[in-house]
C-alpha cells in the first residue's frame, strides 16, 4: 500500500543518536548493497555545477539563435552552403557538450553582454547615448549655436545673422566691428538739378547752416517700472508740456506720465481693445489725441476726460475671421489740408476730414492687395507728398492730390518687410527706411535717383516675434539731418551681462556715434523717441518706460560724491493679486465701435520708490 512505510528504509531513532555527534557527521546514505534508497538531500537550492550547466545551456541557445539568423541571411545568397553549415553546427554542438563543464565558467561573462542583434523574443538592440554637441539651427553635430551666456554664437553652416552674408559669423562680422564698413559717405557738395535748387529755396529759411553741438542722452534719469500690463508699442511727447510722455501698449491702454513729477500718471484702458499702433496730436488742439489700433478703429481722445469718439471703424460687424478683420497701423496728419491719413492691413489708404470727422472718397489701394501697410509719413515741407511702407517689400512716394493705385511717384524696393519710412524732419529732402533684412537705407535726395539708396547701413534689428518692430527715427533737433536713433536686437557682453544698447548712428557716414545702455536694463528697447526740444530720450522696454539725459560735465571725483540716485516708480503692471498673477482689470476695453462715446476707465498711481536697485522690466 502506498501509505504504509517502507520496511527496508533505515531510519535512526532520535533517542539512539550520540550526543557527541552532529547530524552533519552522520552518513547521508547506506551502501547500495543493502538495497536501501539514499535519504533525501538536505540542500534545497541548485548546486554550483547545475547553475553552471544552466548558464551554459542558456548561452548555447543564444549562440545558436544568433547563428541561425546569420545562416538565414547566407541562405538568401547561396542555398548549398546552408546544408554544410547545419552539419558543422551539429558537430560543433557534440564537441561542446563533451566539454561543457570546463567551458561553463569561461562563458559566464558572455552571458551578461547584450546581444549584437535582435535575439529571440523580439528584443531590441542596445541603446546608445551620444554626448556630442547638436546645433539647434542645422541639427548637425560638432557645434552649437545661440546665446551662450551673454555671447551669441552663430551656426557655421548658416550665413551671418547680422549681415546675412556667408563666410563668417556674427562675432567676426566686419559690420559688427565697424558699422560704417562698406558704407559710401555722402558727398560734400550741393545738389545739381534744377528741382533740387527749387526745393532748397523753399525750405532754406528753415535750415540752420551751423550744426549744433550733439549731446547724447546716455545717463538713465528715471523709470516707470511695469507701467503697462503688456509690452509698449508707441511713444509720443506732448507738444506743449515738455515733461509729459504718452505711451500705448499691446492691450490698447493709453498712459500719460509726467516724468518730472514721477507720481503723476494716468492710464485710460478703454480707448482701444487691442494693440495701439500709432498716436498723433491735433495741431489745432493739443488736448486731443488721435490713435490708431489693430481693432480697426481711429479714435479722437480728450486727454483731460479720457472720452474717445470713434472717427473710423473698419470692422462694424465685429469679428468674423482673420480673412476679413482689418487692422490699422499707419497714420499721419496733413496739417495744411486738415486731413487724417490712415492705412489698413489689406493695403488700402483712407482719407478723413478731422473737422467733419467723415471719410473722404473711397479707399485707395497703395500697396499689394492683402499686404499690410506698416507706416505713413507726410513730408514736413510739402505735406501733400506722402511716404508709405509695407510688408510687400516696398516703400512708395505718393502725391495725395492725385491718388490712384498706379500713380506712385516712386517705388523703393527692399529685401524684406519695411518696418518704417520717414522723411527728414526739417527739409523733408531725405528718406530713411528700416527693413527686416538688418538694413537701414538712406536716400539723400527725393528728386534724385531713387532706384537704389545712397547708402545701406547694416544694423541688428531683425527679430522673430513677441517684440514691437524696430524703427530708426531722425533726431528732430538735428539741423544737419544726419543723426538717427534705433534699438539693437543682438546683445553685447558688458562685464558678463547681456545688454541690448540703443544706438545713435550718423546716417551720412554709417558710423556709430554712441550706444546707450544701463546695467539695470537687460531687456530689449525697440521703441525709442527723442524729445523735439530737450536733450531727452524716452525708451520703451517690455512693459516699462525709461528717461535718459546727458551726463553732466563735472569732475569725476565730484560726480561720485554728488551722483544722483536713480528714481523709479512702479505702475499697475507690478501689482499682483493674492494668487500671484498680475491684475488685468483693463481687459474689458471698448472696441471703439457703435458710434457712442464711452468714458474710459481712469486710474491714478502714487506709489514712488527711489534707489539704485535693478529694474526688472
Amino acid at each position: 500500500q502506498p501509505n504504509r512505510p517502507d520496511p527496508n528504509r533505515f531510519v535512526s531513532p532520535p533517542s539512539r543518536l550520540c550526543p557527541h555527534h552532529t547530524p552533519s557527521s552522520l552518513p547521508l546514505a547506506l551502501p547500495a548493497s543493502r538495497g536501501l534508497p539514499p535519504p533525501p538531500r538536505r540542500h534545497t537550492g541548485p548546486t554550483m555545477a547545475a547553475t553552471a550547466r544552466a548558464r551554459f545551456v542558456h548561452n548555447r541557445s543564444r549562440r545558436r539563435a544568433a547563428d541561425e539568423s546569420s545562416d538565414e541571411q547566407q541562405d538568401a545568397s547561396s542555398s548549398s552552403s546552408s546544408d554544410d553549415d547545419g552539419g558543422d553546427e551539429e558537430e560543433e554542438e557534440m564537441e561542446v557538450e563533451g566539454s561543457e563543464e570546463e567551458e561553463a565558467v569561461a562563458d559566464e561573462p558572455a552571458a551578461r553582454e547584450p546581444p549584437a542583434a535582435a535575439g529571440r523574443g523580439g528584443r531590441k538592440g542596445p541603446i546608445t547615448i551620444s554626448l556630442k554637441k547638436v546645433c539647434k539651427v542645422c541639427k548637425k553635430t560638432g557645434h552649437e549655436a545661440g546665446f551662450k551666456g551673454a555671447v551669441y554664437i552663430d551656426c557655421p553652416m548658416k550665413p551671418c545673422f547680422l549681415c546675412k552674408m556667408p563666410g563668417h559669423t556674427t562675432l567676426t562680422c566686419p559690420h559688427r566691428v565697424a558699422m560704417e564698413h562698406g558704407v559710401i559717405p555722402a558727398p560734400r557738395r550741393n545738389t545739381n538739378t534744377s528741382l533740387d535748387y527749387v526745393f532748397q529755396s523753399q525750405v532754406k529759411g528753415k535750415i540752420s547752416m551751423v550744426k549744433p553741438r550733439f549731446l547724447v542722452p546716455n545717463q538713465l534719469e528715471c523709470g516707470n517700472i511695469k507701467f503697462h500690463q503688456r509690452r509698449v508699442t508707441c511713444l509720443e511727447f506732448h507738444p506743449t508740456k515738455n515733461n509729459v510722455l504718452l505711451s500705448g501698449d499691446k492691450k490698447g491702454l493709453l498712459g500719460i506720465w509726467d516724468y518730472v513729477k514721477l507720481h503723476e500718471k494716468i492710464t485710460y484702458d478703454s480707448v482701444h481693445s487691442c494693440i495701439l499702433n500709432s498716436m498723433k496730436f491735433d495741431t489745432a488742439n493739443d488736448g486731443v489725441l488721435y490713435t490708431a489700433s489693430s481693432d480697426g478703429t481711429i479714435s479722437s481722445t480728450d486727454l483731460d476726460t479720457g472720452i474717445g469718439s470713434p472717427l473710423l471703424n473698419l470692422n462694424p460687424d465685429g469679428w468674423s475671421g482673420p480673412s476679413t478683420w482689418r487692422m490699422i497701423y499707419g497714420m499721419d496728419l496733413n496739417t495744411e489740408k486738415g486731413l487724417l491719413l490712415v492705412a489698413d492691413s489689406f493695403g488700402f489708404l483712407y482719407l478723413l476730414d478731422r473737422r467733419s470727422k467723415e471719410r473722404i472718397g473711397q479707399p485707395i489701394l497703395i500697396h499689394k492687395k492683402g499686404s499690410k501697410v506698416t507706416g505713413l509719413h507726410c513730408n514736413p515741407a510739402q505735406p501733400e507728398v506722402l511716404l508709405s511702407s509695407g510688408n510687400d517689400h516696398f516703400a512708395r512716394i505718393w502725391d495725395t492730390r492725385k491718388l490712384d493705385p498706379k500713380s506712385a511717384l516712386a517705388s523703393l524696393a527692399h529685401g524684406r518687410v519695411v518696418n518704417s519710412g520717414y522723411f527728414s524732419p526739417r527739409s523733408g529732402n531725405k528718406i530713411m527706411t528700416t527693413c527686416q533684412d538688418n538694413r537701414i537705407r538712406v536716400w539723400d535726395y527725393i528728386f534724385g535717383n531713387l532706384e537704389s539708396p545712397s547708402r545701406e547701413i547694416v544694423h541688428s534689428h531683425d527679430f522673430n516675434r513677441h517684440l514691437t518692430p524696430f524703427k530708426a527715427e531722425w533726431d528732430p533737433k538735428d539741423y544737419s539731418e544726419t543723426v538717427a536713433v534705433i534699438g539693437r536686437y543682438i546683445s553685447e557682453n558688458y562685464n558678463g551681462v547681456a545688454l541690448h544698447p540703443i544706438d545713435f548712428i550718423d546716417t551720412s557716414t554709417g558710423k556709430l556715434l554712441a550706444e546707450v545702455m544701463d546695467p539695470d536694463i537687460t531687456t530689449i528697447s525697440p521703441v525709442n523717441k527723442l524729445h523735439p526740444q530737450d536733450e531727452i530720450l524716452a525708451t520703451g522696454s517690455s512693459r516699462s518706460i525709461f528717461i535718459w539725459k546727458p551726463k553732466s560735465d563735472i569732475d569725476p571725483t565730484e560726480e561720485r560724491t554728488s551722483q544722483k540716485v536713480k528714481e523709479y516708480v512702479y505702475g499697475s503692471g507690478s501689482r499682483k493679486k493674492p494668487n500671484g498673477k498680475h491684475d488685468n482689470s483693463s481687459d474689458d476695453d471698448s472696441d471703439g465701435g457703435g458710434g457712442k462715446s464711452k468714458k474710459a476707465k481712469k486710474t491714478r498711481f502714487t506709489h514712488t520708490a527711489k534707489g539704485k536697485g535693478k529694474s526688472k522690466a
